[in-house]
């Protein structure tokens, strides 16, 4: 075994890990962080990665050879190639004491595997003052019921023809939030089903694909989904309508609970902390 447990533990502020992302608390254990170092030097999907679903290779690794763990603080580099390539390294540990050297190690390895992008990931506690970056929220469906809510929202391959005909332009204006990689997926019919909502026989808003696939510890897991209302037809609580239509599916899915990570302050975010989810905490990246 690599990682000292009670090392590690109480570095861990919030429940993010290293090409895997977000994770329940209850799944944050040593043996998942021992599991993404094994993975490292292949090119496989743990069972439990929610990209999997994706098919293809595992782009993100750990570079375990470079990984520093100590009584103090811990630093866990990744390498992704996608694009011009990114090293990230996980700064676990005190952030005042640890991100000179986080962003040195990160600089060092970006330059050896000959990749264009090198940051720091900072965890942060759901008590941090003041956060930037991202939130960690748990929808936790054992919490109350999630009935289905009142509006123009269906799975998109039940509203009619014409309606399905304007998802295509939907997508791609809404292309930066992976609405086109999604749509890629839904033509492929590799995901599962994605509600979309209508307006005047037009796809204004989508969230999806709707999944449930199981945690490391073989809870029923709501996967992440892609999540985008068109900037004209923002304000109207379509957004709101979607995201309760999609608790709805999960809940009456079998799924225990789901994992979402949204820009502080903004309206995913807000909507999140309106809903009632909780915090687990935050991810601050800086360049190197």
């Amino acid at each position: 075994m690599f990682f000292r447990w009670d090392w590690l533990q109480p570095q861990l502020t919030a429940p993010i890990v290293p090409s895997l992302g977000p994770v329940h608390p209850d799944a944050l254990t040593v043996s998942l962080f021992e599991d993404v170092l094994r993975a490292a030097d292949t090119a496989d999907f743990l069972p439990y990665d929610k990209d999997r679903r994706w098919g293809g290779e595992k782009d993100e690794r750990v570079l375990r050879s470079d990984v520093v763990h100590q009584s103090e603080h811990t630093l866990i580099p990744t390498l992704a190639r996608r694009g011009r390539g990114t090293v990230k390294v996980f700064a676990y540990g005190l952030p005042d004491s640890i991100v000179d050297e986080a962003s040195e190690l990160a600089a060092k390895l970006a330059a050896r595997h000959d990749v264009v992008n090198a940051r720091v990931v900072c965890p942060l506690g759901p008590e941090t003052a003041h956060p930037r970056g991202t939130r960690i929220q748990l929808k936790d469906f054992a919490t109350g019921p999630c009935p289905a809510p009142d509006g123009p929202v269906r799975p998109v391959t039940t509203w009619s023809a014409a309606v399905q005909e304007t998802f295509a332009p939907f997508a791609e204006a809404m292309a930066t939030d992976g609405l086109t990689f999604l749509h890629t997926q839904m033509q492929a019919d590799r995901c599962g089903p994605v509600l979309a909502a209508a307006v005047e026989d037009r796809v204004v808003g989508a969230i999806g694909p709707m999944e449930v696939r199981l945690d490391a510890i073989r809870r029923p897991q709501l996967m992440p989904q892609y999540f985008a209302v068109l900037p004209e037809a923002r304000g109207q609580g379509l957004g709101r309508i979607l995201w309760r239509a999609a608790m709805h599916w999960g809940h009456s899915h079998g799924a225990a609970y789901q994992l979402l990570q949204t820009e502080v302050g903004g309206p995913s975010d807000r909507l999140c902390q309106a809903e009632g989810l909780t915090s687990l905490g935050f991810t601050h990246t800086t360049p190197a």
